[in-house]
Formats: C-alpha cells, sequence, structure tokens
C-alpha cells in the first residue's frame, strides 16, 4: 500500500503543489519536474509536497466516489490546478484500484487449492462449514464420511472448476473438476441418477445400490430429480466432458449412462417425468399421454403419501431442470434422442395446463393427469411457483427450436395469475381448485384459507414474477422465427459470461477473502448451534463464477 501511494501521489503532490504556488501553465508545471533545484528550492518543494500529501491523505480515507466528489471542488476553490492535471491524476487513481487479470487468477487459484487441500471430502462438498472446519453441514448436521449432491453441494463446486477451466486454460482447474466427477461418480445409482447425498463410510454404503459396487439384492435404487439434484450432477458432467474434449473416459461414459437412464427409465409414456425413478418401472406407476382435468371432488385430510413420487411432477422446479438438461445435452453431444425428450416433456407440459377459469399448472399428478396430493402440507391445487416454472421451461424450448406453438399457453397464464394477485402484491402458492381462493396450511397441517398460522418452513406466499415472465415471452415471440436456433443461448447458462462484470463487484469479492482463501460470513451455521463464521458453499461458489466471468471477459494470451 505505502508503495502505491509513492507510485500515485508523488509526482501528483508536485503538481498540485506547483499550481498552488501559481506556476504559469500545466507546461511549467510539468517542466518543473526535472528543472534543476537549489537546496532552498527543494525544502520549500518538499515541505508543500508534505502538506499537501496530508491534505490529500484526509480524502483517500473516503470511497473513491465520495473523494472523487469531494477533492475536485476543494481544489477548483484554489483556483490553480488544471483540469487537464486533475484528469490525470484521477485516472491514475482509478486504475489503481482496477482488478488486474493476475490478481483474479491468484485469487481464484488460492480459493480452489484451500478447497480441495482443505474443505473437499473424497472430491466432494457439503454445504458449510464451521471456519475451523470442525462442524459440517448439508440439509442437516453431518458427522459421516458423506458429500452432498444437492446444490449448492457437490456439482456446484464442480461447475466453478469447469468455468475457471474455460476462462483460463490453468490445468489445476481442469484437475479439480476431474477430482469432484470422480467423487460425484463414485455415488452414482444403477439406475442413472443420484440421491441428495453420497456416501463413503463402508457400512453406509452398503445400503444404496451405487454403480461402483458390487450388486447385492435389497439395495435402494433410487434416482432422484427433486431439488436439482440428478439434473445438476449430469449438468456438471456434460459441461466437464464437453471442457476436456470428451477425452476423459469415465466422465464420459458416466454421463451418457445416467443421460441413458433419464430416458429410458425415468421418462413416462406421457412425455413428463417423476420425482424419484428406479431401475424398474411398474406398470401401475405409468403416466400415458392425455390432457390435464379438474377433479370433481378431492380429499380435505392428507391420504398418506401414496408413493407420490413416482408420478407425474412439477415440483420444486423440476421441469426447467430437467429442460436445461436436455437441452445442454442437445447441445453438447448432438444427439436427436435429447432433443426428443425434450420435446416430448415440453408436449407434457401444454398437456398438463389446467382448464379455463385457472389456465395453470398443479405440483403433483395422477394417471389420470388430476392433480393429487404430496406431501402433507402440498394438497391437489393451482401452484403459482411451479406455473412460473414451466413457463420458464415453455421459453426455453422455444428458443431452442424457433417453434412458437410452445409460447401460446403463457399470456392466459400470466393473465390468471395477474387477476389472483394478493392485496399486497404477493401470490399464494396454492389457489383451490374452482374456487380460486388463496388455500394455506396451519402450523398443525390443517388445510385454512386464512394466513395467519403459517408453517416458517415452507413459502405460502411467493413474490409476483408475472411483468419479468410478459416482458421475456413478448421479446422471445418478437425474435422467433422458423429457423432452429439456441444451442449458443442455452450454453450461456452454464458457461461464464464473457461480458463485461462490474470491477468493483470484483474487487470487493477478493477483498473479502481471507488469507487461506476462504470467503467467510458472519451468519450462523443452520443446524449446529454455531453462531459463525461460516463458510458457505453457496457464497463461494456465487463467488468463484463472479472471477470465472471477469477472467473469461478479459481473456490473456493463451
Amino acid at each position: 500500500m505505502a508503495s502505491f501511494l509513492v507510485r500515485c501521489f508523488e509526482p501528483v503532490c508536485i503538481l498540485v503543489t506547483t499550481a498552488f504556488f501559481r506556476a504559469p501553465g500545466l507546461i511549467s508545471q510539468c517542466a518543473c519536474l526535472h528543472a534543476p533545484m537549489n537546496s532552498a528550492h527543494r525544502w520549500a518543494s518538499l515541505s508543500c509536497i508534505l502538506w499537501h500529501w496530508r491534505v490529500l491523505a484526509r480524502y483517500v480515507v473516503h470511497t473513491r466516489t465520495r473523494w472523487l466528489v469531494d477533492m475536485i471542488p476543494f481544489l477548483i476553490r484554489r483556483g490553480t490546478v488544471s483540469v487537464l492535471a486533475c484528469l490525470l491524476f484521477f485516472a491514475a487513481f482509478a486504475r489503481s484500484e482496477e482488478p488486474r487479470r493476475d490478481q483474479v487468477l491468484q485469487a481464484t487459484l488460492k480459493a480452489t487449492q484451500f478447497l480441495t487441500q482443505q474443505v473437499s471430502n473424497e472430491g466432494g462438498y457439503l454445504w458449510a462449514y464451521s471456519e475451523d472446519l470442525q462442524l459440517r453441514e448439508g440439509e442437516g448436521v453431518v458427522k459421516t464420511n458423506t458429500i452432498w449432491v444437492q446444490p449448492p453441494g457437490t456439482p456446484t463446486l464442480g461447475q466453478c472448476f469447469v468455468s475457471l477451466y474455460r476462462a483460463t486454460g490453468e490445468q489445476r482447474f481442469a484437475e479439480a473438476a476431474v477430482e469432484t466427477a470422480t467423487a460425484l461418480i463414485s455415488g452414482q445409482m444403477r439406475s442413472g441418477g443420484w440421491q441428495a447425498m453420497v456416501e463413503f463410510d463402508p457400512q453406509r454404503r452398503r445400503k444404496w445400490a451405487y454403480r461402483a459396487d458390487e450388486p447385492a439384492r435389497k439395495k435402494k435404487d433410487q434416482s432422484s430429480l427433486d431439488d436439482d439434484k440428478t439434473q445438476s450432477a449430469l449438468r456438471f458432467l456434460i459441461d466437464l466432458d464437453q471442457a476436456l474434449e470428451f477425452r476423459n473416459a469415465k466422465v464420459h461414459e458416466a454421463a451418457l449412462y445416467g443421460l441413458k437412464g433419464l430416458l429410458e427409465r425415468g421418462q413416462l409414456s406421457g412425455g413428463g417425468f417423476p420425482q424419484v425413478w428406479t431401475d424398474q418401472r411398474l406398470p401401475e406407476d405409468e403416466t400415458p399421454s392425455r390432457v390435464a382435468s379438474v377433479p370433481d371432488q378431492w380429499p380435505r385430510t392428507y391420504p398418506g403419501h401414496q408413493q407420490y413420487w413416482s408420478r407425474y411432477t412439477l415440483n420444486d422446479h423440476l421441469a426447467p431442470d430437467v429442460m436445461q438438461l436436455l437441452l445442454l445435452a442437445d447441445c453438447v453431444y448432438d444427439d436427436p434422442r435429447y432433443l426428443t425428450a425434450a420435446r416430448r416433456l415440453a408436449d407434457s407440459l401444454l398437456e398438463s395446463q389446467l382448464p379455463d377459469p385457472q389456465p395453470a399448472w398443479a405440483q403433483q399428478y395422477n394417471q389420470q393427469m388430476q392433480p393429487i396430493w404430496a406431501r402433507k402440507f402440498e394438497m391437489p391445487a393451482i401452484a403459482s411457483s411451479e406455473s412460473f416454472g414451466v413457463m420458464r421451461s415453455l421459453m426455453m424450448i422455444a428458443r431452442h427450436t424457433g417453434e412458437q406453438r410452445y409460447l401460446r399457453p403463457i399470456p392466459k397464464a400470466l393473465d390468471y395469475f395477474e387477476r389472483s394477485r394478493l392485496p399486497n402484491g404477493q401470490l399464494a402458492r396454492f389457489y383451490e381448485l374452482k374456487s380460486n381462493r388463496p388455500i394455506y396450511f396451519t402450523k398443525d397441517y390443517q388445510l385454512t384459507y386464512s394466513d395467519a398460522d403459517l408453517p416458517t418452513h415452507y413459502g405460502f406466499k411467493i413474490s409476483d414474477q408475472c411483468p419479468r415472465l410478459r416482458q421475456s415471452h413478448l421479446k422471445l415471440a418478437r425474435e422467433l422465427t422458423s429457423e432452429r436456433q439456441g444451442a449458443s443461448v442455452t450454453l450461456l447458462v452454464y458457461l461464464p459470461s464473457s461480458l463485461p462484470v462490474s470491477e468493483q463487484r470484483v474487487k470487493t469479492v477478493i477483498d473479502a477473502m481471507d488469507s487461506c482463501g476462504a470467503w467467510l460470513s458472519d451468519l450462523p451455521m443452520r443446524y449446529h448451534k454455531h453462531s459463525g463464521p461460516t463458510i458457505f458453499m453457496k457464497e463461494t461458489a456465487k463467488n468463484l463464477q463472479l472471477l470465472a466471468s471477469f477472467l473469461a471477459a478479459n481473456p490473456s494470451d493463451r
């Protein structure tokens, strides 16, 4: 810091000093820097420099914007500094604060070293850690040899390493990504997907039908699409496979095996997907293609789960997560099966839209494509959050294929939700079938029309996404042509953006990193009784992706 001040301020202080003595013109001011000086001149200049250095230092403590605003009137009131001198000074100061590419690269390498050497377990990650790494959490306290798949766990961090490798070509990022992929592959189910976590303790592994282990009876083989588990794992493996130019046989084979399981065992005959699939599908689990309808009656008390996870579902943003995955696979592998599967999913979304006057979507459907119960706080109803996810999915496939038919259900769905807003401008998560009344649960899970006693673990009210979705829909409708398009647009979801990134944000992120390479938060851990500091993988991944975007937008000659 001291060398920075000397380098930036010494010539400027001399300029300001000579200006205060009414030096005639900028040329003479600049010339005096190299003019011969006797000892008296030197002492006079030095005393003036020190005085003005003290003045300048008083302003440096301000932020850049405040300092700029305060400093210019101060100097102008003196009537002594030329505009050009001010501009040169402020430009030099601004440039000195801009993050350099090598600084950002070193920061990402440092963070990667910390993650892979200090945080990683078998190459994988959890959700949160105490500062000393002794306390660990996924969706609960973790004390075993376990990693988490559900975001923001192992695939989320792996995707960061891929983004950094694409942006820099640094082999260390590729190595970190492969280490993470290896951990994920060790937890891939025989049916092709993943559960929420991967167990490495031999006793705990025995109950799961991992591909990496010897086959045996009575092992659970459940591939989950809930909360972006299998989707995030496969997106990461596919992106890494492409980044490595398909040369890593294990990564390539695991990605294709997972996609095969998703299409052959996961996708229902009607084109949709269940929350969970296994190595076998029972006939009673099948959901054929048919148009959705509203049941005449539905049970007002929870009838039990009735294996809802094997039914057609849109819960927890399953549709957009799967659609992104299928379109990415189509872009990377250029295999017609993936686009066909995406079209089938989109067609099922068209059919699952409920009829007027409630032209939106439910969370869960039976074989007759009627809304049903899922968990004890998820009744048959119009589901606003899932409906917004469906509309985003339809816009994805429309952009990818150029087919406007996928956009047709969206305007009337948006009109419906705009009519259904709550007085505070929000939307209810659930609207009662037929009556369209907002419907909730009490803390003891009794159906009610009142929002006075809501459970806190679930979002029964959500923000209104209609304006943003309508704007996106109108823009896309204007852009679409009959030609197939969208491959590069789809990939932008996964690759670091090459668009300019705020340099101030980059600097803030780098400055917030501690000496170990971690980003510490003062927030407490959720499940441990630990007040912090905490290392959250969600925040870590967000910061790494921001730095990757900066590096991608500022390439070196490599």
